[in-house]
């Protein structure tokens, strides 16, 4: 029960229990009232009244026995109606301490709730202050909890969090505030000497320790770890909310830094967050008003150094900050969940450019690994093939080996369907992932793609050289052209081209470029017909043939 709806359940008990009294009170005058009638009658009446009862003759006056037998009825009516309310009070009280614990507890846990820890705190904080003491604030959030709701079931999840709340009480100091605050996140908050804050990181310590033991469960060692952000309360902080907040900031820094650790809020993390937050606003109205535009990266034949075709790349050209760069905004998208529209949108604009290029020009497309998880993926881009009119053999998908694990049933569906419409499938930085020779045998891909990592480093260290070579080796016994990624020299490029590889790409051929610097040095190629350089006329060509059916799913 939340704890509006606990306080009027509360409002509305006492209301009642009031209004019960009143009529007890009245119930209980009558009773009263009986008694005493009883007592000034009853020892003239009670022999007329048994032998009224016994039929025998000379009883006294009927009316005033009458009254007698009423008078002993309201006192036994009286005697019930007091065992009822006492049995109703109690009760009542009982009720109102379940209401009153429901308000201020989780009842999952027994611990406080996210409201109680807020109130509790600030009390602490007003005892701190006399102490000259300081408040630790802890903020912790279990890592891949959702894990064991989706593999074990939510009763193996709700004892997973009892257990953890066990294990957090029993690591906490005395005179400590401890709750839940929903879902898998706790918080706790204790009181500690300002000139000790290692104290504190050596309790964060032990409840990372504790946490991270397994815990059985019906035979299953279920396992879970913690990261946890700690913020503290001095003379000169705002406020209670202030220090929430900045353990939960903390909390999530732990997050992006590994998991499974603590970390002390800081100023910067709050700069941060908020600099994010400019940037994702700044996205949401971005992306609709096509500030987000494709770039391209030449990919060259390493034989004939011809170019070959191109990767199209995300930027992001802001009427306000200018040009940004995708490590910066694309983590952000795949967090948000913008990066489905994001990339369909310049895919779009990549693909209306691209469709009157020389046939002979390829574009490649990288798709973040949550895009995978989307089963209609496959329908948008066909849906993209058939309204920009761009030839389905042009087009290449790269799928890094990342994004295979979280579904690779799903990929293997997604895949099949691009496949089947004539798209060629890529592998993307190969040999940074695991289980790499799996996924070459469970899907169908047409090429495979080394991580820059090792081409940059191929000169200088044997171990990239040696890793290149085994993986165009493996590229060649399957059928699968090798592009490499990364060429910076021309050192790099001859040694690649020795070993065998395919097509290269890399700022060694330049900087990725807008559409119109592509279209430019294409016309200067003569890759693109018919068209001027200057010219924003799509030339007209016929439609690519697509299955019909994938556009119907699509809608």
């Amino acid at each position: 029960m939340a704890r509006p709806e606990a306080d009027q359940y509360l409002r509305l008990m006492k209301n009642g229990y009031k209004m019960s009294i009143g009529r007890d009170v009245v119930t209980g005058i009558i009773v009263i009232l009986a008694i005493l009638l009883f007592v000034s009658t009853g020892g003239t009446v009670l022999t007329d009244a048994i032998n009224s009862l016994s039929g025998h003759r000379g009883g006294g006056d009927n009316m005033l026995v009458s009254a007698f037998l009423l008078n002993i009825a309201l006192i036994l009516f009286g005697w019930r109606r007091y065992n009822d309310l006492t049995r109703e009070i109690e009760e009542r009280a009982a009720a109102e301490q379940r209401a009153h614990s429901l308000a201020v507890t989780d009842p999952l846990t027994g611990l406080l709730n996210r409201r109680t820890i807020g109130e509790r705190t600030a009390e602490m904080i007003s005892n701190a202050q006399r102490k000259q003491k300081s408040i630790a604030f802890l903020m912790l959030d279990l890592d891949n909890f959702k894990t064991i709701n989706d593999v074990h079931g939510h009763s193996a999840g709700d004892a997973v969090l009892k257990q953890v709340a066990a294990r957090i009480s029993k690591v906490m100091p005395p005179h400590n505030l401890l709750a839940r605050l929903g879902g898998d996140e706790f918080a706790c908050a204790f009181i500690f000497d300002p000139e000790q804050p290692k104290m504190v990181e050596r309790i964060a310590d032990d409840l990372i320790d504790a946490i991270a033991t397994p815990i059985n469960e019906n035979g299953n060692p279920l396992e879970v770890t913690t990261s946890i952000g700690i913020a503290r309360y001095d003379i000169e902080s705002e406020g209670v909310d202030v220090l929430m907040r900045r353990a939960d900031i903390a909390m999530y820094s732990s997050k992006k830094q590994g998991r499974n650790r603590h970390c002390w809020f800081d100023s910067n993390m709050e700069q941060e967050l908020q600099t994010r937050s400019l940037l994702e606003t700044g996205m949401r109205a971005g992306i609709p008003k096509g500030e987000f535009v494709p770039y391209f990266e030449q990919q060259i034949d390493l034989a004939t150094g011809k170019l070959t075709g191109f990767e199209m790349l995300a930027r992001w050209e802001s009427p306000t900050q200018g040009l940004i760069s995708p490590e910066i905004f694309i983590p952000i998208a795949e967090e948000t969940g913008m990066i489905g529209e994001l990339s369909i949108n310049i895919m779009r604009q990549a693909l209306n450019d691209a469709k009157d290029w020389d046939p002979s020009l390829t574009i490649s497309v990288n798709i973040a690994p949550v895009q995978l998880l989307d089963p209609w993926l496959a329908q948008k881009i066909v849906k993209l093939l058939v309204e920009s009119g761009f030839p389905p053999h042009r087009l290449e998908i790269e799928i890094t080996e990342s994004s295979l694990f979280e579904n690779l049933s799903l990929a293997q569906s997604i895949v099949g369907s691009l496949k089947n419409q004539g798209i060629k499938i890529a592998l993307d930085d190969f040999g940074t992932g695991y289980g790499s020779l799996a996924h070459l045998r469970a899907l169908p891909f047409d090429r495979i793609k080394i991580d820059r990592s090792f081409v940059s480093s191929i000169i200088r260290n044997p171990e990239s050289k040696a890793i290149v070579k085994a993986i165009n080796g493996l590229g060649e016994s399957l059928g699968m052209p090798i592009t490499a990624e990364g060429i910076e020299d021309r050192e790099t490029e001859n040694e690649l081209r020795a070993i065998g590889c395919a097509t290269g790409q890399g700022w060694y051929y330049g900087r990725p470029l807008t559409i119109q610097e592509t279209r430019k040095i294409l016309y200067e190629r003569d890759l693109l017909p018919s068209v001027k350089v200057d010219e924003a006329a799509e030339v007209p060509m016929e439609a690519p043939a697509i299955d019909q059916t994938i556009l119907q799913k699509a809608g």
